[in-house]
């Protein structure tokens, strides 16, 4: 069973920055895909980023330049770092994980309600931007 918690969201105005932490337990798989996802009120899940094991990323159009997925694999750690951001960022996000390592390279970037599902999934946190 793996268990992964968010930590950090909060309220930042635009042009500010924020950083995401995601704590997994439980973890003892050598390949995977890890990734952040979000979901803007009244609409559905959209992939941000992700990362595999080898440290291949990839982002959302959206957040391109600005957001930066990295891992720390001593300590368990997925985080997402948010700068310049917007008041559409404005979500809960959502910390995700896979035992397929390839789903990285297939998932679904920066489509509202379009994307690959993952084993594992946290509670979220809540980010808000203000203009």
């Amino acid at each position: 069973q793996v268990d992964l918690m968010e930590v950090g969201g909060g309220s930042v105005q635009a042009g500010g920055s924020l950083t995401l932490s995601c704590q997994a337990a439980g973890v003892s798989y050598s390949t995977y895909c890890m990734g952040w996802f979000r979901q803007a009120p009244g609409k559905q899940h959209e992939g941000v980023a992700v990362i595999d094991s080898d440290g291949n990323t990839r982002y959302a159009n959206s957040v391109e330049g600005r957001f930066t997925i990295s891992q720390d694999n001593a300590k368990n750690t997925l985080s997402l770092q948010m700068n310049s951001l917007k008041p559409e960022d404005t979500g809960t996000y959502y910390c995700a994980g896979d035992t397929t390592k390839d789903l990285c390279a297939r998932q679904v970037l920066g489509i509202t309600g379009f994307y690959y599902g993952m084993d594992f999934w946290g509670k979220g946190a809540l980010v808000t931007i203000s203009s």
